[in-house]
């Protein structure tokens, strides 16, 4: 059966730069979604009905129509970042098809010269700005799609404030139509010129001398995070997250999140990594919110209780790990049964009652007990000797 709906990707060239497949697409439809501005880059010819997005944006009206032949027009290629990926996730690939043009990353890696899968493609298209925190990395080539005029300086007072003030910055309008502009500078001698509304930012990362380097690889430094005391330390929380082994696309449960370091390191360890933190003090719930923000995983969720009471509801884990309040009645108990099979439980204790639950249950549950000693040279007079922190008792336990 053929597919009722056709995705057209539409340029700044509009339909003469369409190719034939797209132009009869549109000239043989009766409807035609769009936002606004595609809509009235096509011309007399096609006769469609014109129906604008809802503000709200919505895809119900167009899912309305399921079954009759409908067209919808998208920027550039509908699946990059693009309405297309939505319809995706709500109509099946045999019923949709998708006539993609040039992307304004594929036009702007053009202008540039630039590899484009070398390239980390981002959007802060009703995204938040904080979202570019986590791949701030010298070396490192970002295109970030707009979400209006006032994104670029939005985004080189970011790079300032996180100390990328020498990032190179090009702002690319208009890409692949009559009015295409390009404006460049550094970040930090960015005087936020007049932008258009349709840009894509270009980003050159470099860090200026003394900038901390915050690797995506597990254990930040403790200064990255503002904390109370109650923060899983450096080597201890590069320990955990190994076993907890975060994995693309996998859900977290961070319960007793403290400062929220696990959960915030799970997410940047890929874009597609997901975190619930799980925190009953008000004042480490705002810690988290502020770490999430500085280190670039805005999308962290976090859930005001305790466990177990605040669990039930909360989408399975892929892992789980306790920091907080393993001695609470139930917690270990209701967090494996929400763990998925196959899912990694890990759990740390410092006192000796907490150490005790973690051996009993090891016995129903199997696992892996593993003790962990750090120290630290420390000065001690006119020389130097080990400071013992305290030695964690670390429980791995895999679900079948």
């Amino acid at each position: 059966m053929a597919s009722w709906l056709t995705i057209v990707g539409i340029g700044e060239d509009g339909f003469s730069g369409l190719g034939q497949q797209a132009r009869e697409a549109l000239l043989a439809a009766s409807r035609v979604f769009g936002g606004q501005r595609q809509l009235d880059l096509l011309p007399d010819a096609v006769h469609a009905e014109r129906l604008a997005w809802p503000s709200p944006f919505s895809l119900e009206p167009l899912l309305a129509l399921r079954g009759e032949p409908t067209c919808v027009l998208a920027s550039g290629d509908p699946m990059l970042f693009g309405v297309g990926a939505s319809l995706a996730r709500r109509v099946a690939a045999e019923d949709m098809r998708v006539l993609p043009a040039p992307s304004s990353c594929s036009l702007a890696a053009a202008r540039l010269g630039w590899a484009l899968q070398d390239v980390v493609t981002l959007s802060l298209v009703a995204r938040p700005l904080a979202s570019l925190n986590a791949h701030l990395h010298s070396g490192v080539r970002l295109l970030v799609l707009s979400n209006d005029g006032l994104s670029p300086a939005a985004i080189a007072a970011l790079l300032r404030e996180r100390g990328f003030g020498p990032s190179r910055i090009s702002v690319l309008e208009h890409l692949g139509g009559p009015a295409e502009r390009r404006i460049a500078g550094l970040a930090e001698d960015w005087n936020d010129p007049v932008v258009a509304d349709l840009n894509l930012v270009a980003i050159e990362c470099l860090a200026a001398l003394g900038t901390p380097r915050l690797s995506r690889i597990g254990g930040l430094p403790d200064a990255a995070f503002e904390h109370d005391g109650q923060l899983t330390k450096r080597d201890v929380r590069a320990i955990t997250l190994a076993r907890l082994a975060p994995m693309p696309g996998e859900l977290l449960w961070d319960v007793g999140a403290g400062s929220g370091s696990i959960g915030i390191e799970w997410m940047r360890a890929h874009s597609s990594c997901r975190a619930i933190a799980i925190e009953a003090d008000t004042g480490r719930q705002q810690l988290i919110e502020r770490n999430r923000e500085r280190l670039g995983v805005p999308g962290l969720q976090l859930i005001r209780g305790s466990a177990p009471e605040v669990l039930e509801g909360l989408e399975p884990a892929d892992a789980i790990f306790i920091g907080g309040g393993v001695t609470r009645p139930g917690v270990l108990d209701s967090c494996w049964a929400r763990l998925k099979p196959g899912g990694r439980l890990v759990a740390n204790a410092v006192t000796l009652q907490s150490e005790l639950l973690l051996m009993n249950w090891r016995q129903a549950h199997g696992g892996e007990l593993t003790r962990i000693h750090i120290a630290q040279a420390q000065p001690l007079g006119d020389f130097d000797t080990w400071r013992q922190a305290l030695p964690i008792t670390l429980l791995e336990v895999l679900k079948p």
